[in-house]
């Protein structure tokens, strides 16, 4: 489990394409400090498996589901992204509960600069919207944010300059894909009220 505080700006210094998956190897010196094979680390909000280590540098593998279900498959080597270990039992719970597990993906649409905080607005699959609430949670690219409007078909965040100085938001722009995963609690209750047509 994470909680969406992304702990630093890693790089993907090599992909090898395989028939129906690739693998990574990226850079993080932060992340990799202490990691074995066979942890966990969100890479843009999506829960990989470390494969091997070396220095400051690791590699995942990525199957086909999960290049399908985000926007892992558009990254390149040199490519920036977040990255977060999974928070330790006891430890504070800075965002929210994140699984690592992408729902699905949006667009940057719009980026709206202020003097102190800037206004991002991401289009919202339409399967999803029911899901985000005004000053609800969202995880967008690993990232815990809240919602500050929420429409049939996108949501705003709004950003301060912390999370413009060390996340991908900061240099994400429009057009670009982001991955997105809703409040877990939220499909849970869902689940539970039988309002997918199933049963309690």
């Amino acid at each position: 489990m994470f909680t969406g505080i992304v702990e630093e700006l890693g790089e993907i210094t090599a992909v090898e394409t395989l028939d129906d998956a690739c693998r990574f190897r990226l850079r993080g010196p932060v992340v990799t400090e202490g990691a074995r094979h066979g942890d966990s680390i969100a890479v843009n909000g999506v829960c990989l498996t470390v494969v091997d280590h070396e220095g400051d540098e690791f590699t995942a593998d990525v199957m086909a589901e999960t290049l399908n279900r985000s926007s892992l498959g558009a990254l390149t080597t040199g490519s920036r992204v977040n990255l977060e270990r999974p928070t330790a039992v006891g430890a504070r719970l800075g965002g929210h509960i994140v699984q690592g597990h992408v729902d699905g993906t949006g667009e940057i649409l719009e980026r709206k600069p202020s003097e102190h905080w800037e206004i991002v607005k991401i289009s919202l699959p339409a399967d999803l919207a029911r899901y985000v609430v005004e000053k609800g949670s969202i995880t967008v690219d690993g990232i815990s944010l809240t919602v500050v409007d929420a429409g049939a078909d996108f949501f705003t965040v709004s950003l301060i300059p912390t999370t413009l100085a060390l996340t991908t938001l900061g240099i994400k722009q429009p057009g670009d894909p982001v991955n997105l995963e809703v409040d877990v609690i939220a499909k849970y209750v869902e689940r539970l009220l039988g309002t997918q047509g199933g049963t309690r």
